[in-house]
């Protein structure tokens, strides 16, 4: 196989077939490692996750992936009175939350209060994903690229 000098991706490739990846523009793949699939999945599993019961008075709001500092964070918004019951569940809301992904993704759940009057907004949370990614994909200039990372979009939200 030949190496190729002249691609913008990488410094050095092999000439043939390259893996979906490594054909992504340079920004986008910052944006797809960076946000990630984990907060959409909570999102849209969270009922099945944590139970009826506790789905009536708490939603996600934020998720914070891990680093060299700090762990992975969740943080729930719950009705202020129902603190206790969120406390107590939390363990098993955490050991829930990894085996839905497999693996330990969520190492710790803040909780944070809010008064029952206040409206919960999660339609601002249905296509947080979507909504972040077509913002970035402005930036890209290819059309065909675009045009397909549009199409992919669509794909994951599903």
């Amino acid at each position: 196989m030949q190496f190729k000098k002249y691609t913008k991706q990488r410094s050095g490739s092999i000439q043939g077939l390259r893996s979906f990846k490594d054909t992504l523009p340079i920004k986008v793949k910052k944006i797809i490692n960076k946000k990630g699939s984990i907060f959409p999945e909570i999102l849209n599993n969270w009922k099945y996750i944590v139970g009826e019961e506790l789905f009536n008075i708490c939603y996600p709001n934020k998720f914070k992936s891990s680093n060299k500092v700090r762990g992975s964070t969740l943080e729930i918004m719950v009705n202020r009175g129902s603190e206790v019951n969120v406390e107590y569940s939390k363990k098993q809301i955490l050991n829930k939350l990894n085996s839905f992904f497999g693996y330990v993704a969520v190492e710790k759940i803040k909780i944070i209060t809010f008064e029952k009057n206040e409206k919960i907004n999660l339609e601002r949370y249905k296509s947080a994903s979507k909504r972040d990614f077509t913002k970035k994909l402005n930036d890209v200039k290819n059309l065909n690229i675009k045009n397909a990372l549009k199409e992919l979009i669509k794909f994951y939200k599903k």
